[in-house]
């Protein structure tokens, strides 16, 4: 297979007549706050300089350095609780000590912070005569701002500074709290408390900072980055893929995707996970600002979701794509993900991990399990898991669960409760509902994680979801290659592949040798050129520049989109698409 042109960095141009308002450095970021505080021509302003959890607190040193004209400086951090008092606050939403999972929190940021602190210091900030800065996270509780700066920062960027031990969870010192729990406190509290703050102010940021590369700081205008983001959702866009380590292995991305070669595997590949990835917006000068993807749902959930997926919803990205790699690798964990009344219950979740397993790319003895076998005795089966979980000895997995093989563009549908794992020497598309982390793992193959310890499994949790009907005639009829004709022309064909009916995603493909139409109807499309090197996606009504992809790439198609075309860009090879989206009930 020709090594795909796949772009690591896609960046969405900034909306006209807006190129030029970023700035990048401290020294010209500063000019320009300097700028826009004379030209308000008062004698004090208070500015807000919002913070994301994470955030270095460097930022502040290099503002104060920058802007002599600001003689007073508040930093939010003495208005929170005692860490004592925040701890016992999240402590009913973190589940105990369970390493990973908890319950969704409904805190807000004025939970974290003391009430009559926060009086107290809005008193001092008013009595000031000078101009003012109020900086950290929670500065927009603490003052009525007359410029607000947002200093933002993506939740993966935030993952890795959390494994190098440089910051600590919202209102807490915990540096030394191993990486997955702060993670998991990420996940469950803060991120979700930035979020609805980011949602309720967007609209009144006069700029917005960008802190994701150290010493790279840029600056834009509030109305560069909204008029940016409403352009968005009105043309195809990708956001920027990361890639991580797996303790199963994975060399494929790896050359396929020009990754570094002195890591040792590439086993995940987030390709589609706004939550966690990045835009890039790109200004004069082909200056490229990075921001969160959120930032795009949570500003125009509608416009990118279509108003049937934003009502089931809300302001949440519910497709995912992602890339397993276990090419010259091993197994996936053997696991099960919750159904949606367990993970309801447990986790506060509205929806749960329906999922599916497209092959991308697979070797001669790839494959996948799925499944339960006919007429095993499940009792049996979970001794079997606990004494490999306790005493380390192999879980006889082809005992208890179907072995299928697997080949290039096979589609393998799993609906919650049903037991999976991919094989080694494949490269799955992982089409799947975005909550990413509940996965019980069941076995793990004997085999130790990165950090050198074995991976926590979830027996008990599994015990209470497997859907034990869920057998090898069932799955057989069911969940495998389960391909339907939909529509066949002289240039292209398409069909529906999945996801079963008990999932909400639905999922169609298309090949084709020239221009195939399609249309959002409302909704947004996620796609991956599944096959081929390059095609262009266009509007018949010239609505958005032509877009071009390339082989495995994924995009996304927001329903405010409408009408588009697709387009091989070489005819002497078939394309193909796996187009997702919410079926429609």
């Amino acid at each position: 297979m020709p090594r795909s042109s796949y772009d690591r960095y896609p960046a969405i141009a900034a909306a006209p007549g807006k190129q030029s308002e970023c700035w990048r450095g401290w020294e010209a970021i500063c000019a320009q706050i300097r700028q826009t505080i004379a030209a308000k021509s008062e004698n004090r302003l208070i500015i807000a300089v919002e913070c994301y959890t994470g955030l270095r607190e460097n930022i502040l040193v290099k503002l104060a350095q920058g802007l002599p004209e600001v003689e007073h400086f508040f930093h939010t951090k003495y208005v929170f609780k005692s860490p004592e008092e925040i701890d016992r606050l999240v402590a009913p939403w973190l589940g105990g000590n369970d390493p990973l999972f908890g319950h969704f929190s409904t805190l807000e940021l004025a939970d974290f912070v003391d009430g009559e602190k926060v009086r107290q210091y809005r008193q001092q900030i008013e009595s000031r005569a000078e101009h003012i800065i109020v900086f950290g996270t929670g500065a927009l509780l603490c003052c009525k701002p007359d410029l607000i700066i947002y200093a933002d920062m993506p939740r993966w960027e935030g993952q890795l500074r959390q494994r190098r031990g440089e910051v600590s969870n919202l209102g807490v010192e915990n540096r030394g709290l191993k990486p997955s729990l702060q993670y998991k406190r990420s996940f469950f509290i803060d991120w979700r408390i930035c979020d609805r703050l980011k949602a309720a102010t967007i609209e009144r940021w006069d700029f917005l900072l960008d802190t994701t590369i150290a010493n790279d700081p840029k600056l834009i205008t509030g109305a560069a980055l909204r008029e940016t983001l409403d352009a968005a959702t009105r043309r195809p866009f990708r956001v920027v893929p990361f890639f991580d380590p797996a303790p199963w292995g994975g060399q494929w991305m790896k050359k396929q995707f020009d990754l570094d070669p002195s890591q040792p595997n590439y086993g995940w590949g987030f390709d589609c996970v706004p939550e966690e990835n990045s835009l890039l917006l790109e200004f004069a000068e082909g200056v490229r600002v990075e921001i969160p993807a959120m930032n795009l749902v949570l500003f125009r959930p509608r416009a990118l979701l279509g108003d049937s997926v934003y009502q089931r919803f809300g302001a949440e990205f519910p497709i995912r794509f992602d890339f397993l790699d276990t090419i010259g690798g091993g197994n996936l964990s053997f696991q099960v993900h919750p159904t949606v009344e367990f993970a309801q219950r447990e986790f506060g979740l509205s929806y749960t991990q329906d999922e599916s397993y497209y092959i991308l790319h697979a070797e001669k003895n790839a494959s996948v399990f799925l499944g339960t076998r006919n007429g095993i005795d499940s009792e049996k089966m979970f001794d079997a898991l606990e004494s490999a979980d306790r005493a380390g000895e192999p879980f006889p997995v082809e005992k208890f669960v179907n072995q299928w093989p697997a080949r290039t563009h096979d589609h393998f549908l799993i609906p919650t409760g049903t037991v999976h794992c991919s094989g080694a020497e494949t490269v799955v598309l992982e089409i799947s509902a975005t909550p990413y982390i509940f996965t019980f793992k069941l076995w793990d193959w004997g085999r130790l994680g990165l950090d050198g310890v074995p991976r926590p499994t979830n027996i008990s949790r599994g015990r209470q979801v497997i859907q034990w009907d869920r057998d090898h005639d069932w799955t057989h009829s069911e969940l495998i290659n389960k391909i339907q004709p939909l529509e066949n022309h002289t240039d292209w064909r398409s069909e529906r592949t999945g996801l079963h009916p008990l999932e909400f995603i639905e999922t169609h493909r298309h090949w084709f040798t020239d221009t195939v139409p399609h249309d959002t109807d409302g909704s947004v499309n996620v796609l991956n050129l599944v096959q081929g090197h390059a095609a262009l996606v266009e509007s018949p009504d010239q609505l958005f520049e032509p877009f071009e992809v390339h082989f495995a790439e994924t995009f996304i198609i927001p329903a405010a989109a409408g009408k588009y075309t697709i387009t091989t860009l070489s005819k002497a090879q078939e394309c193909a698409t796996i187009k997702a989206f919410i079926r429609q009930f």
